[in-house]
């Protein structure tokens, strides 16, 4: 099999396990800086050009797409795609996850179970949306946070009103969430590819810190999930359209909640916390993805 890793990464951790997977697995594979490729959008043979290649010889191709390149890097895979590359994760389902607002409301109408969430423009309906989540303390996320920035836990309503001031004044768009404050500051991501989840660590944030990424001083470990969180991961990530996911679950009073679902994973976490070998999971997976016919291909994208 002829693997492109799309990543502008290559000594990134997760893409380096990627390509040590596929080479264990006598495929070549090569890692593509999007951002280092141009398009020939022509309606009879698409092509991806880098400098003076054409990247015409590859089977499947596995986005790591960062959030900061989104628009270009789904560009790109979209290019791959036309070309009739088989893509793991689908442009349109990055694309889709990318968008918090609109991932809440596909995952609401699937009736995936979420923290209450409100989202206005007008600064009349603020107090309206701060009530709407259950009041203070409420969380506060810019559209465009990743890693856990530019998310924010308001204590109060006066402070909850600044900073959506704050932010209107900067021409954020931005979400009000309610807070589960039983959840104590942890989260649990479920590794999920195809209709299963492959692995699952509890992400406990660092003391006094209510944020569980790891990014930010958090810290990791395997955990055991629940058949009910299991399905309703799975749920989440078939929402999105998505093979390859990242799920990111509270455990609150009433039950599991589906705070995010990530396209690009990373993989140093759950690897390390439950000692699975999630990229060789992933390259077994895109093996058995292109021994399908590829009408069947056609039905897991989103």
């Amino acid at each position: 099999m002829n693997l492109a890793i799309l990543s502008q990464g290559p000594k990134l951790y997760s893409t380096k396990r990627l390509v040590e997977a596929a080479q264990e697995r006598g495929h070549t594979v090569e890692v593509i800086n999007p951002m280092h490729c141009y398009m020939n959008i022509a309606s009879t043979m698409p092509k991806v050009h880098m400098k003076d290649r054409v990247l015409d010889h590859y089977e499947a191709v596995i986005p790591r797409v960062g959030a900061s390149i989104t628009f270009y890097g789904t560009a790109v895979l979209r290019q791959f795609e036309m070309a009739q590359v088989y893509a793991v994760n689908s442009s349109q389902a990055i694309l889709r996850s990318r968008d918090k607002l609109r991932s809440l409301q596909v995952m609401s109408r699937k009736g995936i179970g979420m923290p209450v969430t409100g989202f206005a423009k007008s600064a009349q309906m603020t107090e309206d949306m701060i009530s709407l989540v259950g009041g203070p303390p409420c969380v506060i996320k810019i559209l465009e946070s990743t890693q856990g920035k530019g998310v924010l836990l308001v204590e109060n309503k006066k402070t909850a009103k600044s900073v959506i001031e704050m932010l209107r004044n900067l021409n954020s768009n931005f979400l009000v969430q309610e807070y589960i404050e039983e959840a104590g500051g942890a989260d649990i991501r479920c590794f999920v590819i195809g209709d299963k989840v492959v692995a699952s660590m509890k992400r406990q944030g660092a003391e006094g810190e209510f944020r569980s990424n790891l990014h930010q001083g958090g810290f990791a470990e395997k955990v055991k999930i629940t058949p009910q969180e299991r399905a309703m991961a799975v749920k989440a990530s078939k929402a999105m359209g998505l093979n390859i996911s990242g799920v990111d679950i509270l455990r609150s009073k009433r039950g599991p909640l589906i705070l995010e679902v990530n396209s690009s994973p990373g993989l140093e976490g759950i690897e390390k916390a439950t000692g699975k070998d999630i990229a060789g999971l992933v390259v077994e997976f895109v093996e058995k993805s292109l021994a399908k016919p590829k009408t069947n291909r056609e039905d897991s994208k989103g």
